[in-house]
């Protein structure tokens, strides 16, 4: 058996009966993968289901010839193809390289609902690029360790089971067996980082230390194996640091040295699946948990924030201004749904009788009960306020609207973001946290109950 066929069978039989998804783009790598594979189901060597998978970019003018290509190898093969079409749109602080990778990551993922494995080609040589590009952008040993032979991602497992082969080798089995490939234009166009080191770095490097490669992969087990060790450090950190919501104490931060804390926070985003904060915004983090208890300081990483609200330091998204957001509601004769703004959820309203005796409603958890509003006045959702006085149902006594909040301890953020039902000018309910007494339904009568689907 061939030694490409021997480490995919190897990979393989340790995930038995899961179905397989190949990336495949029809370049030599993947060629290589996709007719190794094909051998050895015709050997019979594995019984897992495989399906292909090919992702049209739309960069390259010749994206549909590619397409072309990749039916024609599989039906040549017998194989199933399924065929993406993607748009990689530019965002910032993300290559186009990076988007394309995580454009075509999802399409493999959603192959199947159940868990799978999804094989690339990576060989030796992109590990040794990838290493290199890690080195050059300055990072520590998780982007040294460049990648793994085996990672999780969501449901699937990624599996690149020819890490140890070379490019040459792959070239090599590719003529032996007269394989077709695609040559992608853009491999040769040294803009791209990764071109640049292939095609002009590598030769000269390998031309002075022939085994430049296999030492380099070494260096970055070496990376990986640390990495394992900072990650248990930062797991068992992350179990002190968290407070009883699950959430990180700032008292128990601050007692961690910096080194601690640095590789705490990019542990805990990185389980988040956040961008990487760099040395600066967690230096400057650090700095902002010791600012004074009146301040509620936040420091943007990527699309998240990072906000300290007292002893607590939450994770929150790049949350939009919703203020102006409002929206009257229909006559109260039938159920109800409004969509809330930023993927705040649902609001659902419907008319309905409570029961409830003197001091309770009897309702489902999440639900509020209101009085029905005159006819002569109009129902509206606003996420603004004037701040007026209000009295809740559980206080005895009125309150700025702005005092209750706070007493409910609710983040300065998430004060900004509770719905506000409003009959005409006067508030009537903060969903989710309360009811104006004057507004709370009477026994017997019709109210109106509403629910908040988060």
């Amino acid at each position: 058996m061939h030694p490409i066929e021997q480490a995919l069978l190897t990979s393989i039989s340790k995930h038995p009966n899961t179905p397989l998804v190949v990336a495949y783009s029809g370049g030599v790598d993947s060629q290589v993968l996709l007719h190794a594979l094909s051998s050895l189901i015709q050997k019979q060597c594995f019984l897992n289901a495989i399906t292909v998978c090919h992702v049209n970019h739309g960069i390259s003018e010749n994206a549909l010839q590619w397409q072309s290509f990749a039916l024609q190898q599989c039906q040549h093969l017998n194989l199933p193809l399924k065929v993406y079409q993607v748009d990689i749109r530019p965002q910032a602080q993300h290559s186009l390289e990076a988007l394309a990778r995580d454009a075509r990551y999802q399409a493999l993922q959603s192959i199947h609902n159940v868990p799978s494995l999804i094989i690339t080609g990576h060989h030796s040589d992109d590990q040794t690029e990838t290493f290199l590009l890690a080195l050059k952008r300055g990072s520590g040993l998780k982007g040294l360790s460049a990648m793994a032979y085996e990672t999780q991602q969501g449901k699937d497992v990624l599996l690149r089971p020819l890490l140890n082969v070379s490019r040459s080798d792959i070239t090599d089995y590719a003529k032996a067996h007269e394989l077709t490939w695609i040559e992608d234009e853009s491999n040769t166009d040294t803009r791209f980082d990764r071109n640049f080191i292939r095609n002009d770095i590598m030769p000269l490097l390998v031309k002075r230390w022939p085994s430049i490669s296999s030492t380099i992969n070494r260096s970055s087990e070496h990376c990986l194996e640390g990495q394992g060790l900072l990650d248990e450090l930062a797991n068992d950190d992350l179990c002190l640091c968290l407070n009883d919501e699950k959430k990180l104490s700032v008292t128990q931060l601050t007692k961690l040295s910096v080194a601690r804390f640095n590789n705490l926070l990019r542990y805990y985003l990185a389980e988040n699946h956040c961008l990487m904060p760099t040395s600066e915004q967690l230096k400057q983090l650090k700095q902002q948990l010791h600012a004074g208890s009146d301040k509620n300081p936040a420091v943007k990483v990527g699309e998240h924030y990072l906000r300290r609200y007292k002893d607590t330091l939450h994770l929150t998204s790049d949350f939009q201004i919703v203020t102006d957001w409002q929206q009257e509601l229909i006559a109260f004769d039938c159920h109800q749904e409004v969509e809330l703004p930023d993927q705040l959820g649902t609001l659902q309203l419907s008319v309905g009788q409570v029961e409830h005796n003197a001091t309770h409603f009897h309702l489902a958890k999440g639900q509020q009960a209101i009085a029905l509003p005159a006819q002569d006045q109009q129902a509206s959702l606003r996420f603004n306020h004037s701040n007026p006085t209000c009295l809740p149902d559980y206080r005895q006594h009125s309150r700025s609207l702005k005092k209750v909040l706070q007493e409910l301890n609710i983040a300065p953020w998430q004060r900004k973001r509770i719905p506000f039902l409003y009959y005409d000018n006067v508030l009537v309910a903060a969903v989710g946290y309360f009811v104006c007494q004057d507004f709370l339904p009477k026994k017997n009568e019709p109210s109106i109950i509403i629910t908040w689907a988060h």
